[in-house]
């Protein structure tokens, strides 16, 4: 929802769409498998932990997570329900973040773990773009949106830090999958269902060849309804490139893997 401004919106859109074409993603539906920390009328305000999904045949239950973040831009927060992105968790989560005015930091804590009530969470009217990247690379990104009623762009982004592939245009989120699963966190007032959605290569105009390890995430304005969201991938086993730790700047990528496979990240 909210925090410092580190770039103008309009420097955000000369780094993505102006050089890259904007295309309607297909994406694809997954089952979205949990276990919830707590039951009864607070099954949703506590921690939702992430076990598996199903897609095409398949169930996956290893997930790269965000490991770093960089904000290109984001709406000053001045208070109340001013700015763009912020950290939320649920209202009884033990593992996540709430912050009004995102750090880079915060935007790690609150999407560096599988607990799927530890989210990004935008004011209505916000813009924003932050860089999200992953130890590894991957070969399908997993979006949740709660509320079911926004719009983000997504562009992916390769092991030196630059923008490839097609600027994706993501539908309102009430068009997504249902997740099979709410969330009551400290922003909102009562349980709201999650929407999920599966990008892949293709969705990008990328083949098999092309190797993903970010994404920029983006919310431009009221039409986008300030999209709620958490990020999640799956491993690509064999990407076409590894990061030096020095080549994306900023981002302090580091070599090694950090891939969570069914274990609760625990956040400081």
């Amino acid at each position: 929802m909210k925090t410092q401004l580190f770039a103008t919106f309009a420097t955000a859109l000369a780094l993505t769409g102006v050089f890259a074409s904007s295309a309607q993603a297909a994406g694809f539906s997954f089952k979205t498998n949990y276990t919830a920390d707590l039951a009864g009328d607070d099954m949703w305000k506590g921690n939702i932990w992430l076990e598996s999904i199903e897609f095409s045949g398949q169930t996956v239950s290893e997930f790269s997570i965000v490991k770093d973040a960089k904000i290109v831009s984001n709406d000053l927060w001045t208070g109340g329900n001013s700015g763009a992105a912020s950290a939320d968790m649920g209202d009884e989560a033990t593992v996540g973040l709430k912050q009004e005015e995102l750090t880079e930091a915060g935007a790690v804590a609150a999407l560096g773990n599988l607990n799927l009530n530890s989210i990004i969470d935008t004011e209505d009217s916000g813009n924003f773009a932050i860089d999200v990247m992953f130890d590894k690379a991957v070969d399908n990104i997993l979006v949740w949106e709660r509320g079911k009623n926004s719009k983000l762009d997504v562009q992916a982004i390769d092991s030196k830090g630059n923008l490839i592939g097609n600027l994706i245009n993501l539908p309102k989120s009430n068009n997504w999958t249902d997740a099979g699963y709410s969330i009551d966190t400290k922003e909102i007032s009562g349980a709201q269902k999650v929407a999920s959605i599966g990008l892949s290569l293709a969705d990008f105009g990328l083949s098999a060849n092309d190797s993903i390890f970010g994404y920029r995430m983006m919310s431009q304005g009221s039409s986008y309804n300030g999209p709620d969201w958490k990020i999640l991938g799956t491993t690509d086993a064999t990407p076409a490139s590894v990061p030096e730790p020095t080549s994306v700047i900023g981002l302090g990528l580091v070599a090694g893997s950090f891939v969570a496979s069914r274990r609760r990240q625990k956040s400081k």
